[in-house]
């Protein structure tokens, strides 16, 4: 499943990529994320590994996510593995003509058991809905200095 979500950030360029290339930020936007732990490589550069573990109501979610390029301020992307799931991430970072920062991301989801495969098929906009409150979570953060840490 391959689809592309779309956000403009009333905050300039610079702004938008300091905030999103900190660790201790994560928390402000990434919904559930109870833990980080770098696990090899420069933490945040080419080829970096991190374990990400979300807790959502009575689930918790492992990651392992792996820089795959790192082409700041305007391009960053990596994979997430996880049970049953393995999932490309591009994110593209641009300044619009006033000022502002359009973030594009590219998401490719490829199911590595059934039950994912199954979730993919019959319920699509359930992980396009999660990504996209992602991305206004940390539009959020970065423009009103919201975060969900304190929700």
């Amino acid at each position: 499943m391959k689809y592309c979500n779309r956000i403009t950030i009333a905050k300039p360029l610079e702004v938008v990529i300091k905030k999103l290339d900190s660790v201790d930020n994560m928390k402000h936007w990434q919904e559930g994320l109870i833990r980080s732990e770098h696990i090899s490589g420069t933490p945040g550069e080419f080829g970096a590994r991190m374990n990400l573990v979300y807790n959502f109501g009575n689930t918790k979610i492992e990651l392992k996510e792996t820089i795959t390029k790192r082409n700041l301020p305007h391009e960053l992307h990596a994979t997430y593995n996880t049970k049953g799931m393995y999932n490309i991430q591009q994110n593209y970072f641009r300044t619009t003509n006033e000022g502002s920062t359009e973030w594009v991301a590219e998401y490719e989801y490829l199911p590595t058991n059934f039950f994912m495969r199954m979730m993919t098929i019959a319920m699509p906009g359930i992980f396009k809905k999660e990504s996209l409150k992602y991305m206004v979570n940390f539009k959020n953060f970065v423009e009103k200095g919201v975060s969900v840490a304190n929700a």
